[in-house]
């Protein structure tokens, strides 16, 4: 089931794609395990998905620990600083970087293991008051105060769309991301490269990827609905 249901949002991918003037290459799939078993991961293993993302530290790390060392754990939750140690060698990239303190922790932290940690720093598009993220107007201060920092990389930006019925309400709000993106990416900050742009999920991947995504959170649409009782 969860084969096939890959194979649609790998086929709606490259519709999106098409109608963009983008490359496939261009957009890499997150497939988003949280709360699922590792026995559905496993089924998506021998046709070549790499990429999985985990919203909680604790399930990444056992993860982590279960399966093959060649996946790409990207940690898309909220990240809390007494957590950090746990997960800077573990990610391949942290995508909910949303303060200084924060950002400090992790640089303390791959100072400490004698690594780089590429982030991405989480802005809250809509000004929703239920989300993390910082505010656009301030993503390029806090970015600049970021890259003075050791053995931390900034490699983009990632927002969470309000949940909407019709993915359209979400394109003004995608296109306001690459638009800060690319201002500052023009800016050429020392030790931050703007390359990466996650924003999309399940419900409006495909207007995501219109406007510029290069990676797509996609849970639901891959494994189906979760419960949150268990």
């Amino acid at each position: 089931m969860v084969v096939e249901n890959l194979a649609k949002v790998e086929k709606n991918i490259c519709a999106a794609c098409q109608r963009s003037g983008r490359k496939r290459e261009e957009v890499t799939l997150i497939a988003v395990s949280k709360t699922k078993p590792v026995s559905m991961i496993e089924e998506l293993l021998p046709g070549g998905t790499r990429d999985f993302g985990e919203n909680k530290v604790q399930e990444l790390c056992d993860k982590y620990e279960q399966l093959p060392k060649d996946i790409r754990w990207h940690m898309i939750g909220h990240l809390q600083r007494n957590k950090v140690k746990y997960v800077v060698d573990k990610a391949c990239l942290i995508h909910s970087v949303d303060s200084l303190r924060l950002a400090e922790t992790i640089s303390a932290e791959g100072v400490k293991k004698g690594i780089t940690v590429p982030v991405l720093i989480e802005v809250n598009v809509a000004g929703e008051e239920s989300k993390f993220g910082a505010a656009p107007e301030e993503t390029e201060d806090l970015i600049r105060e970021i890259a003075k920092l050791p053995s931390i990389a900034v490699k983009g930006l990632m927002t969470i769309a309000p949940y909407v019925e019709n993915p359209e309400d979400n394109r003004g709000y995608f296109a306001s991301l690459k638009k800060l993106c690319v201002d500052i990416k023009n800016k050429n900050i020392d030790n931050v490269s703007m390359d990466i742009l996650s924003m999309g999920m399940t419900g409006d991947y495909e207007v995501a990827i219109e406007e510029g995504a290069t990676m797509v959170r996609v849970g639901t649409g891959i494994f189906g609905e979760r419960d949150y009782t268990i």
